[in-house]
């Protein structure tokens, strides 16, 4: 099962969660992350934090959603679209799911302030992570909206 973590930039949340993802997630599981408008780079903060958590970032990088190497079969967006982004719409045949998160590269403040951000995104994701390989995956994937319904159930979720 391929999943894909969508935002616009690819450079922090969806990127912190395909890492968290494939560091957590058994064999016969993949993520993988891309955006509609691609930073072209991954934000220095979120590549320290996976690094302070013990998540390899080798092989990970800002790419677009035209180019990716798998097809999903689920689509999660993690773009806050109630801080008044624009989510992207993947227009294949998956299910999808959103999961909105606020963008911690935005944050102003302190260097505390800016760290405690990036934790709290990441932790939020995590949680959200562990509860979607919690799930009976193997009776889910036989009831689409049943699985559709509890995707969207983590995606309230907060850490």
């Amino acid at each position: 099962m391929n999943v894909l973590f969508l935002c616009t930039g690819n450079s922090c949340r969806s990127v912190l969660s395909e890492a968290t993802f494939n560091h957590l997630a058994p064999d016969g599981l993949k993520a993988i992350s891309a955006g509609s408008k691609p930073a072209g780079q991954l934000h220095p903060r979120a590549v320290a934090l996976l690094h302070r958590k013990g998540i390899a970032t080798e092989g990970y990088f800002s790419k677009s959603w035209d180019d990716l190497p798998l097809t999903p079969d689920i689509v999660v967006t993690v773009c806050a679209s109630a801080a008044g982004e624009t989510c992207p719409a993947y227009l294949g045949p998956v299910l999808r799911t959103h999961w909105g998160v606020d963008d911690p590269g935005h944050v102003i403040g302190t260097e505390e302030e800016i760290e405690a951000a990036f934790e709290e995104t990441y932790a939020l994701l995590r949680a959200r992570i562990e509860a979607f390989l919690a799930l009976p995956l193997d009776a889910l994937r036989g009831d689409k909206a049943a699985f559709k319904a509890e995707l969207d159930r983590i995606g309230t979720l907060s850490a």
